[in-house]
């Protein structure tokens, strides 16, 4: 029977997508996933073409409006897509490039000499996965518009009046039967468009959002603009920092056909963090252009280092890690022809980058440590400082590593370990306090859950130094209960995940202020020291109810406010709602055993949050202001973030 069936394999069996059917058919293949990350992609890559156009020198003001329906409209004064017969397709240039995979002038380097986005595939892409799209473009005094459903045009290119502004509109609404989310996230929109105004001096992007209003009745509101670019980049990463020089390091040098900025700061923590971008994409794994920045970074401080004579007298080994201690720093380089590699297509392979890179950053570095001797000498003690805690450090490591074997002696005492071997199965819980601990380990499926109680707050890393990170023992324990290492041939602080236990760690704190406190502290040891298993997706946060409602037999839980009131009317019936029984659960302690695995731990019926990180930059300020030093910083977010807080009183 199963070679009747094979051999029924024919021509007629081959299926040909047209035209955007393939995007419609494959859509993570071409916007990565159809979740939240997805949804917003959309909005990537329309804006990325008005971006491509301020590049180029055509536009300056670009606009992002969230409409009610969760539509979206972005707008630019650029020069507008062209409308003009394509001679080749014999159809108006506007509908080639909304319906056509690869069309569009990012492929003409007289038209742009570099583009972001998804290498010309990316307003198809939008139209294809939208339910409806319209494109209106202000172009040679005239107005023209195109109407379009799923990638389909449902009109002529035709023009509708006259203008003396030029640009384009895009409007769509993405498609809900490919998207499992329909909702998107202002702060999310906000954070792309800041981050582009900064790696984009000159150019004004707004947002605004009219599913919400302000007090005032206006709708919510955000314009980002940058005359410094990457040192306001810098500044405001290092916002909550005590900073060792005044002002950030500047370079700005285009050699031969790659131009490379940079800018860069130190301050007093114990932190690297380098964030890089290539045509405005995220390079979150690296890339030459990184490999270049560090190795001149090294070579030309060690050179001033050495011939100031303060490593001399310091008497101490200098590694590079040493030199990127306490540095902030932006790397933007602009690249014609990209070619992505790593895991997530987001490291840059070009190997020409990083002598470009490496020139450009040793010229101008050279200069400034000559030209201002007191910051210089200031980063050189900070180096050397660095180099002392390194050893420290290292030698906290190797005392924590030594223990961890993968044997049960080995393991946290208070570990409960499950039965199951295979990392892909197994999950660790993080609990919090003893309590919650002891009905977790009861609760469980001991088959692949493991419960590692954690006694009150751990170190906030973020104002620590290195040594004193491992020497803390609750950290301790949760390396060793993880099986990871630190330290590769590349890398001394590297993450070595060869002998990660488990990949689902689960952090479940309390629903109160202290509980959130401690998930923020966990969440900045991961972020800081072990972001490798966050970019895996291996990091999770456990959701447990705030609420038991009970009506006789009947018992209901609920994760918020709103879905507390509807069910209470639910349950009340007709009746008075006094009748239903309201439990608010203030710690994870209040649950039993059977109630913890039902509503939190159970597969089949808990909630979990992947944590993920859309932005390295943001998430280096957002947590350089909810645990740094600076006060001011954190008091203005608490101020601005207050409405969103939920306060037991």
């Amino acid at each position: 029977m199963l070679a009747e069936k094979g051999n029924n394999y024919s021509a007629g069996n081959i299926t040909v997508l047209e035209g955007l059917e393939a995007v419609r058919k494959r859509p993570a293949m071409y916007i990565g996933d159809v979740g939240i990350k997805g949804l917003h992609h959309l909005i990537w890559e329309v804006v990325d073409n008005s971006i491509d156009e301020a590049l180029a020198g055509y536009a300056k003001n670009i606009s992002v409006t969230v409409h009610k329906d969760n539509s979206i409209t972005v707008e630019d004064d650029g020069r507008g897509i062209p409308v003009d017969i394509h001679k080749k397709e014999n159809k108006s240039a506007l509908e080639v490039v909304m319906t056509v995979l690869h069309a569009g002038g990012k492929f003409d380097k007289d038209t742009y000499k570099v583009s972001g986005g998804l290498h010309g595939v990316g307003v198809s892409c939008v139209n294809a996965l939208s339910a409806n799209l319209k494109a209106t473009v202000h172009r040679d005094n005239k107005i023209w518009t195109q109407s379009y459903e799923c990638g389909v045009p449902k009109t002529q290119v035709e023009s509708i009046g006259d203008t003396e502004i030029s640009g384009t509109t895009i409007w769509f609404k993405p498609d809900t039967d490919i998207f499992i989310v329909s909702e998107y996230k202002y702060e999310t929109i906000a954070s792309r468009l800041r981050e582009l105004a900064y790696l984009n001096a000159g150019i004004r992007l707004k947002l605004t959002d009219e599913r919400e209003t302000d007090d005032d009745g206006e709708f919510l509101h955000s314009e980002y603009f940058s005359e410094g670019g990457l040192q306001e980049f810098v500044e405001y990463l290092d916002e909550s920092r005590e900073k060792l020089i005044p002002t950030p390091i500047y370079i700005n040098k285009e050699d031969g056909e790659v131009p490379v900025e940079v800018a860069l700061s130190y301050n007093t923590s114990y932190s690297e963090n380098v964030i890089s971008y290539v045509n405005n994409i995220n390079t979150i794994e690296g890339g030459t252009h990184i490999a270049g920045f560090r190795r001149s970074l090294t070579r030309t401080l060690k050179g001033y280092a050495d011939r100031s004579g303060l490593l001399e007298r310091a008497k101490v080994d200098i590694t590079g890690d040493d030199f990127r201690e306490g540095l902030t720093a932006v790397v933007s380089v602009k690249v014609a022809e990209p070619q992505f590699e790593g895991q997530t297509k987001t490291k840059l392979g070009n190997s020409d980058v990083s002598g470009f890179v490496d020139s450009a950053v040793s010229e101008i570095l050279s200069d400034y440590l000559e030209e201002n001797p007191k910051e210089a000498k200031a980063i050189v003690q900070k180096v050397i400082v660095a180099a002392q805690a390194r050893q420290a450090a290292r030698k906290a490591r190797e005392m924590v590593q030594r223990k961890n074997v993968l044997t049960s002696t080995a393991l946290p005492g208070k570990l409960a370990d499950c039965s199951e071997k295979d990392p892909t199965i197994c999950e660790l819980y993080l609990v919090e306090g003893d309590s919650a601990g002891g009905s977790a380990k009861q609760g469980r499926d001991r088959g692949f859950q493991a419960i590692l109680p954690l006694r009150g707050k751990i170190l906030n890393v973020e104002k620590a130094q290195e040594y004193k990170i491992y020497e803390n023992e609750e950290i301790k324990n949760i390396i060793t209960a993880l099986g990871v290492s630190f330290g590769t041939e590349d890398d001394k602080k590297a993450l070595n995940m060869e002998k990660l236990r488990y990949h689902k760690i689960i952090i479940m704190t309390d629903a109160d202020v202290d509980g959130s406190h401690i998930r923020t502290l966990i969440l900045t040891f991961f972020f800081r020291y072990m972001r490798d298993l966050i970019e895996k997706g291996y990091l999770y946060i456990a959701l447990p109810p705030l609420y038991q409602l009970k009506k006789g037999k009947d018992v209901r839980y609920c994760w918020s406010e709103e879905q507390r009131v509807q069910i209470v009317q639910e349950l009340a019936g007709n009746g008075k709602e006094e009748n239903v029984g309201v439990q608010r659960y203030k710690g994870l302690g209040e649950m039993n055993p059977e109630q913890l695995w039902e509503t939190t731990m159970n597969p089949d019926n808990r909630a979990l949050n992947q944590v993920t990180i859309d932005s390295a930059a943001e998430a280096d300020h957002l947590f350089g202001v909810l645990m740094g030093d600076e006060v001011a910083p954190r008091r203005e977010f608490i101020e601005k973030n207050a409405k969103y807080a939920n306060l037991d009183v």
